[in-house]
């Protein structure tokens, strides 16, 4: 996954090839439907529209902005609420007349407090307990299970990797499907928490599939980002 450079600018791999004057700003009387999109989750957050200005502010400050129809202004998503979105990429549809943005939302993204103005979409389960444990491994709030892993070092982390595979190939062996079931989902969390402890997260497992899966005659994949150093800053 992308991530943003420390100017603010979104260096991702369809936010540097993107042509601004590319795109079919005369279909929608210079306005694109602007479809945004958590970065992590992959969860759908809402719906805006960007003019030329709009986009080329987005790409120079990696905040995202939009043009508001009924204002007839450019405006910064969260520049009253606080509630900014961060670029991570921008990719134009197959018409060019629609973009995708991908962020990482500082706040909820709707007005009413929810994280997405559609209640009812759908995101990454695996997505969303890597997000939280990214911020339990950078807060470390007291009473957490993941505080409790990270203070004990990653020779202790790994060794719950450890177990809870065993645990898991033991029940898939001798037990039902809901404890398969809760055995994996264990040695998902523990395998997570892994990945933070190394300064890696589920982006960078999810770009080194993506490699796989395309193979050696297709381009590669930007390299996976790394997040916090070890021992800087998941849950349980």
């Amino acid at each position: 996954m992308s991530r943003q450079g420390e100017s603010g600018a979104a260096d991702g791999v369809g936010s540097r090839h993107l042509r601004v004057e590319a795109l079919d700003w005369d279909k929608g009387g210079g306005l694109l439907p602007a479809i945004v999109q958590d970065a992590c989750t992959h969860r759908v957050l809402m719906l805006g529209y960007m003019d030329r200005g709009a986009l080329q502010a987005t790409l120079d400050s990696g905040q995202v902005h939009f043009h508001s129809r009924s204002r007839a202004r450019l405006w910064r998503k969260g520049e009253q609420s606080g509630n900014t979105l961060e670029l991570a990429t921008i990719e134009p549809d197959c018409d060019a007349d629609a973009l995708l943005v991908r962020v990482r939302p500082r706040g909820p993204t709707c007005h009413l407090g929810r994280t997405s103005c559609f209640e009812h979409a759908a995101g990454g389960g695996l997505a969303e307990l890597d997000r939280t444990i990214g911020q339990r491994w950078r807060q470390r709030p007291v009473g957490s299970y993941t505080t409790q892993l990270a203070e004990a070092g990653i020779a202790r982390i790994a060794q719950k990797v450890g177990e809870e595979a065993v645990e898991t190939a033991i029940a898939a062996v001798a037990a039902d499907d809901a404890s398969v079931l809760g055995e994996a989902a264990d040695l998902a969390y523990h395998l997570l928490v892994l990945l933070h402890a190394r300064g890696m997260d589920l982006a960078a497992l999810e770009a080194v599939l993506r490699e796989r899966h395309a193979g050696p005659d297709r381009a590669s994949s930007p390299m996976p980002h790394r997040i916090d150093p070890p021992g800087t800053g998941t849950g349980k």
